[in-house]
């Protein structure tokens, strides 16, 4: 559980550094060819977001069966794997929709 603990603080952390390289920055703005250095770092956090979920324990997976532990570690494959074919579109959707959800979800297990 131990193990656990750490691979969800390194989640959380890196959802911390998502929302504050992205705080107010509009969907246009994060795709612009000019933000690279943004989408970069986007991109780096969402891949240690993969390699952790890909690590923790199936315990802590089937406490939290709502949340699509094997779609978070695919992107994370997707990311790693596809240098020149990674779609801003689905990393900003995933910014959108999908942090929030994992950061609200990860906050209870932690407890």
């Amino acid at each position: 559980m131990e193990r656990d603990e750490a691979y969800i603080r390194h989640i959380l952390d890196a959802i911390t550094a998502i929302e504050k390289y992205t705080k107010d920055i509009p969907k246009e703005q994060f795709l612009d060819k000019r933000n690279q250095m943004m989408q970069d770092a986007v991109i780096r956090e969402l891949e240690v977001i993969g390699e952790a979920v890909k690590r923790l324990s199936d315990t802590v997976k089937e406490k939290s069966a709502d949340v699509p532990w094997r779609d978070i570690g695919d992107m994370r494959n997707i990311l790693i794997h596809e240098y020149f074919g990674v779609d801003l579109e689905i990393v900003w959707e995933t910014l959108q929709s999908d942090i929030p959800h994992l950061r609200k979800i990860l906050s209870r297990v932690e407890r």
